[in-house]
């Protein structure tokens, strides 16, 4: 919720307001009311109109959409409401993929008997997270509670090698801040940094033409390795919370560079998010569309969660551009995402079919490794349009470009 919270001081510096210590406690009273209002209705969904218990999603994020409805048409700016309303949709994101996964287990008749306590502690998590939910819902970690004492000390010695392992990528990430990219750290001033240093992908946006083709290359590599090393730093802490607490759930980030496709390197990459988009989009659609095309169906269960739930989570994050109705920032924040979701997309499909199609033997080590270079050459091209800059859309084409010869 810390980012939330950071969330709503731009969004309030944006629409003209700072929010004071009552009309926070007020946010946080009717957030909690929002959850205990969703708990009231899990609990007797059978009572539900029909409409809501065939498409619970819908109606949840339907609350949202009208709530962002309001402030623009409205304009709620300084006070009370101005601060409880956008706050709101400042939390949003962190609570609605929470209390949808309350509503998966409602839909699966599990909820009468259950009170606040028994999902308080995921959708207010302790071990902290951002809005993907580490641990998914109330289904997913019951599947994984230790139920013994030898289950707990199992569970609980994985969460410390979990903060290991959290305390090796950050090391590490370090050592590629400093003595990779040049950036000023301890480690850069203990060992040095290559000569010449490697550049951040953001600068070489501005003047591609500046540098090397063999050295943009080496920069794209790094950034991807930076970005799984960034990924695993914080993921494997909450993971190693969680585990303390009893919960022996997978880890989010478990060695994607080993990868040899595409498919398994976006399962190992950032797991809780890969499920958020599985579950939100990928089974809905599989489930209901396209049943008579085996290859049409899976496709568009891939886009409808690569692409579209991908899409969608990000625009959900875009917080003052979102809560001021400035498209033109929204656009400019999403164009390069969206060319880099419908890349994702085709190459999970692609990569997808390809493992159906590949027989299950072993591949020999050399095969290993060409395909192992093959899925990190794929991410990190893609990862041009994923990288958080203020470049264009245009200016990361041209560096792409770059990359092949073509300046």
């Amino acid at each position: 919720m810390k980012h939330s919270v950071g969330n709503l001081n731009r969004a309030g510096g944006a629409v003209g307001f700072a929010p004071d210590w009552m009309s926070s406690s007020l946010l946080g009273l009717t957030l909690l009311s929002f959850v205990l209002l969703c708990l009231f209705a899990a609990r007797n969904f059978a009572s539900l109109p029909a409409s809501v218990r065939l498409h619970p999603q819908i109606c949840l994020h339907a609350l949202f959409w009208l709530l962002l409805a309001f402030v623009w048409m409205r304009r709620p700016g300084h006070g009370v409401l101005g601060v409880v309303s956008i706050g709101c949709i400042m939390a949003m994101p962190f609570l609605l993929w929470r209390v949808g996964y309350m509503m998966f287990t409602a839909q699966r008749g599990r909820m009468a008997d259950m009170g606040l306590r028994d999902h308080f502690f995921y959708i207010f998590p302790v071990w902290g997270g951002s809005d993907t939910p580490y641990g998914k819902g109330f289904d997913y970690l019951t599947a994984y509670e230790a139920r013994d004492e030898t289950a707990l000390a199992k569970s609980q010695l994985a969460g410390v090698k979990c903060f290991l392992l959290a305390g090796m990528a950050a090391l590490t990430k370090a050592f590629l801040a400093g003595c990779v990219f040049g950036e000023g750290n301890v480690l850069l001033r203990s060992f040095g940094a290559l000569s010449p240093p490697v550049p951040r992908l953001g600068a070489m946006f501005s003047n591609p033409g500046a540098y090397p083709v063999w050295l943009c290359w080496i920069a794209l590599y790094a950034e991807l390795l930076w970005a799984v090393l960034a990924l695993a730093a914080s993921g494997h802490v909450i993971i190693g919370w969680v585990r303390l607490f009893g919960f022996h759930v997978f880890r989010n980030t478990y060695k994607p560079l080993l990868a040899e496709s595409v498919v398994e390197f976006w399962n190992r990459y950032y797991y809780y998010f890969k499920e958020l988009l599985v579950n939100f989009f990928f089974y809905p659609t599989f489930a209901r569309h396209f049943k008579g095309s085996p290859r049409l169906r899976i496709f568009a269960a891939v886009f409808a969660a690569a692409f579209f739930g991908n899409m969608y989570y990000h625009w959900l994050r875009l917080d003052v551009p979102l809560v001021t109705a400035d498209f033109a920032a929204m656009w400019a924040a999403l164009q390069s995402r969206l060319f880099y979701c419908l890349l994702l997309t085709l190459g999970i499909y692609i990569s997808m079919q390809r493992e159906q199609r590949r027989a299950k033997t072993r591949r020999r080590f050399p095969h290993r490794v060409l395909a192992t270079g093959g899925v990190w050459t794929f991410f990190s091209i893609i990862h041009i349009w994923a990288e958080k800059d203020s470049a264009s859309f245009f200016a990361r084409v041209h560096f792409f470009l770059g990359l092949l010869g073509f300046r």
